[in-house]
Formats: structure tokens, C-alpha cells, sequence
């Protein structure tokens, strides 16, 4: 009986694998037409080459995945409220895309805000407010305010950098990608994997689905309605390994690329500092235009240093766990 059992959950998350992939694909080629289009972006660097391409695709491959991970994975009262909030930073940022003038940052920054409360509510309720240290192998637990401060932060940090990083044919998906199998191993690593590990292979396998059409030249763009959602996903997903830390790593080319122009413009704005004057942000900008790297120079050449830095990371926690 037991094996019987087991061969059906065997069985049944093979299916939502296949699935996710194969509605992605179906889904994003019978409406990528009716998809919003975009504008082409003014000061990136040829950013007008993607005017008139559609854009939005990530309300396709979301929507997609939380209709997969409903019906394959383990529905329960902490996952539903994690699927939702990824819906709700999807949607606004598929508003923000079919929207003729494109939303203020700060009407953007509040939204996120409200989103990044909510997940660190939840975080605190179902997980507590302990952080693992991995490589120093001890765990410290924060008062409830400082944990909820630190976890809104690390999702506003994710969801924007994530955003920032979406401006060459398959680039931000292929980071996210190998940012969340970073931490799918990790997770098993550290033995925290539990139910929500399977999100995770359903929401690579979907943004491989999401790919296939995006990469260069690519046919559609998956707008803020997916470059938002996938940000706050990496922060929900490094929040349940334990080790919230370990995001600057598994995630630094995001990071660097989206997060460097973040700085740049805050400092100039709030405290008229003027840094990195000669180097374009995001960094895919800058290698492109002054480094006269390819899309596909700069999509692969990213790829393989964050593959590098999650190998030397997945290395050192595995050391750790073994001692």
C-alpha cells in the first residue's frame, strides 16, 4: 500500500512538471497576439528594437503555474497565501504593462510594500524568526520587528533588481532559473525542503516554457508581469531555506546587474552623489554598448559566473552539513 501510494505521488508530480511546460507553451503561443505591446525603451541600450514585440507574457506563464501547482502540489493554508501574493505582484505588474502611461515608481514601491508585509507576516507565523548561518553552523532568532523589517527589505531588494535585470532576450529568466535550482539544492541540502520545493521545479519549468518563445530574437517579452513575480518568488523561496543570507550569492548577478543602477540613481537623487559616472546600469547595458558583447555574449557569459558562484556556494553548505 505504502509503495502504491508512493508511485501516485510519483506519478502525479511528473504529470505537473509536464504540465507546466506544455500550457506554458500552449497558452503563450494561442495569446502572445493579444498580449499588450511594448514601447521600446528610450535610454537602454537598443531598446527601441523591442517596440511593437508583445509584452505581459509573464501573466501567461504565472497564471499557468499557480493553476499547476493548485492542482499537483500540496495545497495548504501557507502555500495558497504565497501563491497569491505572487498573483497579486504579477498583476500589478501586468497593469503596469498594459497601461498607456507606465506607473510611478513610488505607486509601484507601495505596492511592493504591501506585498513584502504580507510575506513577512506569514513568514513569522508559519516559520518562526530563526536564521541559519551556514558556514559558522548556528542559528540565531530575531525578534519578530527586526526579522519582518530584514524580510520586507530582502523582497523589495529581490522583486527590484529582478525587474532591473529584465532588458536582454532571455536573460532574467535564465538567472532566475538557475538562482531557484540553487536553492532547490540547497534546500535539500539543509533538509528544509518540505512541500514547497515542487513550486519551485514547476516554476523553472514554467519560465522554460516562457523561453522557448523569448530566446534571441525573441518573439514576446514577459514585461513587470513577470520579472516581478519572479523576484518576489526567489525571496519566498531563499525565506523558506532558513538561510536568507545565502540570497546575496545565490542571486548576485541579479543583483549586480539590476542593483548597481538602484544605487546610482538613489544616491544622485537623495544625496547627490554621483557614482559609477562611467559605467551604464543595469551592467547588461553597459557590457553591450561599451564592452560590444552580443545579447548572447551577455546572457551566457552572466549565466555561467552565477553558475560558478551557486556551485562554489552549493560546495559550502553541503561541506557544512556533513560535519
Amino acid at each position: 500500500m505504502i509503495n502504491e501510494v508512493l508511485n501516485n505521488i510519483q506519478v502525479t508530480s511528473f504529470l505537473g512538471v509536464m504540465a507546466a511546460f506544455t500550457l506554458t507553451c500552449l497558452f503563450i503561443h494561442l495569446f502572445y497576439a493579444k498580449l499588450p505591446t511594448d514601447q521600446g525603451r528610450e535610454f537602454a541600450h537598443d531598446g527601441k528594437l523591442s517596440a511593437g514585440k508583445p509584452r505581459g507574457a509573464g501573466f501567461v506563464f504565472i497564471m499557468v503555474f499557480i493553476a499547476v501547482a493548485v492542482c499537483f502540489g500540496n495545497v495548504n493554508t501557507e502555500n495558497i497565501i504565497y501563491l497569491i501574493l505572487v498573483f497579486a505582484a504579477m498583476l500589478t505588474g501586468f497593469l503596469d504593462d498594459c497601461s498607456k502611461a507606465p506607473w510611478g515608481e513610488y505607486k509601484k514601491g507601495f505596492l511592493d510594500l504591501i506585498i513584502a508585509i504580507m510575506i513577512a507576516i506569514t513568514m513569522i507565523n508559519f516559520n518562526g524568526t530563526d536564521i541559519s548561518i551556514v558556514s559558522l553552523g548556528v542559528t540565531v532568532t530575531l525578534p519578530p520587528v527586526v526579522y519582518g523589517i530584514l524580510v520586507v527589505l530582502l523582497v523589495w531588494v529581490s522583486i527590484n533588481v529582478t525587474n532591473c535585470s529584465d532588458g536582454v532576450d532571455g536573460l532574467s529568466g535564465t538567472l532566475t532559473m538557475i538562482t531557484l535550482m540553487t536553492i532547490y539544492i540547497i534546500m535539500e541540502l539543509l533538509g528544509t525542503a518540505g512541500d514547497f520545493s515542487y513550486y519551485i521545479l514547476l516554476f523553472v519549468v514554467c519560465i522554460l516554457g516562457y523561453l522557448w518563445f523569448n530566446a534571441t530574437p525573441s518573439k514576446l517579452m514577459m514585461g513587470d508581469a513577470g520579472s516581478r513575480a519572479m523576484g518576489l518568488f526567489i525571496a519566498i523561496a531563499i525565506l523558506k531555506t532558513g538561510s536568507p543570507i545565502l540570497y546575496i550569492p545565490v542571486a548576485i548577478v541579479l543583483i549586480l546587474d539590476g542593483g548597481l543602477g538602484l544605487v546610482k540613481v538613489a544616491l544622485l537623487r537623495f544625496l547627490k552623489l554621483h557614482i559609477l559616472k562611467n559605467t551604464r546600469t543595469p551592467l547588461h547595458d553597459h557590457v553591450r554598448k561599451v564592452k560590444n558583447w552580443s545579447n548572447t555574449q551577455a546572457v551566457f557569459r552572466f549565466a555561467i559566473i552565477q553558475i560558478v558562484v551557486s556551485i562554489a556556494v552549493v560546495y559550502m553548505v553541503m561541506i557544512a552539513t556533513s560535519k
